[in-house]
């Protein structure tokens, strides 16, 4: 057998650009869909808006928020709209076993009371929280 010596090697390259190219991709693709959440201290499920409404259960607490700023538990007007007097009437509607609070609130009412409330409400750790809304007439 007679094999001829090879003096001259080819040079072996791998090209590389097709596959930082593809790296780039991924990472470009990644970035796009990666979403980031903020979480809030205090989780508020906002009802959805349709034609049926959600059964109301003997659960929840209604708090309710006139004009004014006044608040009302279940109906009932409290003495004055400092949080510690909301914090007083919720704590006795909690000790009851309801765990659910709606919120609603006038259109008209000042902001410091929603902000309020559901400060106090996050305070309390309510595991369900809700604020009412209306569907707006076409």
């Amino acid at each position: 057998m007679n094999f001829q010596n090879r003096s001259t090697e080819e040079d072996v390259n791998i090209n590389l650009t097709p596959l930082i190219d593809v790296v780039f991709l991924l990472l470009i693709f990644f970035m796009v869909s990666t979403t980031f959440d903020t979480t809030a201290q205090l989780k508020i499920k906002l009802p959805e808006a349709s034609t049926t409404q959600a059964p109301e259960t003997a659960q929840q607490i209604n708090l309710m928020i006139d004009g004014k700023g006044s608040f009302f538990v279940n109906s009932r007007e409290l003495t004055n709209n400092r949080s510690a007097t909301l914090k007083a009437a919720l704590e006795r509607s909690l000790s009851n076993g309801m765990t659910a609070v709606v919120i609603q609130s006038d259109a008209a009412s000042p902001v410091q009371s929603l902000v309020t409330a559901m400060d106090v409400v996050g305070q309390l750790g309510f595991s369900q929280v809700s604020i009412a809304t209306t569907r707006p007439i076409e």
